[in-house]
């Protein structure tokens, strides 16, 4: 089932600078008309529906993403990139010729930047998922839930995406537990630290549970816990290196105890990463079939993809 010649891909798109002169969504028509253009006119009409602009630029985003990853990787012209959706509404792109799906993918966006983790070349099923998270982008929000409501009360108010052990160690050991704390911490810089250790959680959880194919409202999410998790450093620069190039190695967490119905779970390949000071990233592969191929697989940094190395692809490559 293995091969010499599976690729683990992971890219992010950044769509905050992008199409600057689009202050309302429909402005998106004339000003992204080049990147419009490469959707279906279903795909399109989903983008133009988001009332607020960056919402609409990370779902078109999105939907190139998906597009360029199937043509790239598996040789498919553009316009033959057809995308329908496994038994549970995951995006998929099965080859119509052989039955099979010659790259398996997932995307996430928020803040403004756009995830890719795929795999290509595998010969068996893999099963992938990403996440990305701005630890900042509603802090203004938290910060005000948790000092007038208090902390408990804000878990509390995501408890139901949580494991049972989960939310009961953010209301309790936390802090006694977590390393990365200021000794000398006080006031908002404990409540952004908690902040970061939610947002952690939550971003392992997104992507393990996008790799399985199910959503967040799965009715099995409280039997799945990671236990001990730490919140990866924050990073001091806006891109994520190799392993063997990184600095400070805390901003990269590969070994996680996650137990699903109390038993340890053995087959998910899951890398945490740090990406400047609020943003971080999660992947998480598997091979259901022979665990230890996704096992073995190298999960590196996300690189960054211009969106003219896209679009640039698709025009060159729109029919066979």
């Amino acid at each position: 089932m293995g091969s010499d010649k599976v690729e683990v891909i992971q890219y992010l798109v950044d769509t905050r600078d992008l199409w600057p002169r689009a202050t309302k969504t429909k402005d998106l028509e004339n000003e992204a008309s080049r990147a419009l253009a490469l959707l279906t006119e279903e795909e399109q009409k989903g983008v133009l529906r988001y009332y607020f602009v960056p919402d609409a630029k990370m779902s078109l985003a999105s939907h190139l993403l998906k597009h360029w990853v199937v043509s790239k990787y598996a040789g498919v012209p553009w316009w033959d990139t057809k995308l329908t959706r496994d038994p549970n509404g995951k995006p998929i792109y099965v080859d119509p010729a052989t039955g099979k799906q010659p790259v398996f993918f997932n995307v996430s966006h928020q803040a403004g930047l756009v995830a890719l983790v795929a795999v290509a070349g595998y010969g068996g099923q893999a099963d992938v998922g990403t996440d990305v998270v701005c630890t900042s982008e509603r802090r203004t929000r938290d910060h005000r839930i948790v000092n007038t409501e208090g902390w408990s009360k804000f878990v509390d108010m995501h408890a139901d995406v949580f494991g049972r052990l989960e939310a009961s160690y953010l209301k309790g050991d936390l802090l006694s537990t977590q390393p990365g704390l200021p000794e000398l911490a006080r006031g908002e810089q404990i409540v952004d630290f908690k902040l970061r250790c939610f947002y952690t959680l939550w971003c392992l959880r997104e992507a393990y549970v996008k790799m399985t194919g199910e959503a967040l409202l799965a009715s099995w999410l409280k039997d799945l816990n990671f236990r001990r998790f730490r919140a990866p450093e924050p990073g001091a620069r806006f891109e994520q290196l190799p392993d063997a190039e990184a600095v400070e190695k805390q901003e990269i967490i590969k070994d996680h105890e996650i137990t699903f119905h109390g038993k340890r779970v053995e087959e998910a390949n899951i890398c945490l990463r740090s990406l400047g000071p609020d943003y971080m990233t999660c992947s998480a592969i598997r091979t259901p079939q022979k665990k230890e191929d996704g096992l073995s697989w190298d999960i590196g940094p996300y690189g960054f993809l211009p969106i003219e190395e896209i679009l640039s692809h698709a025009e060159a490559h729109l029919r066979s």
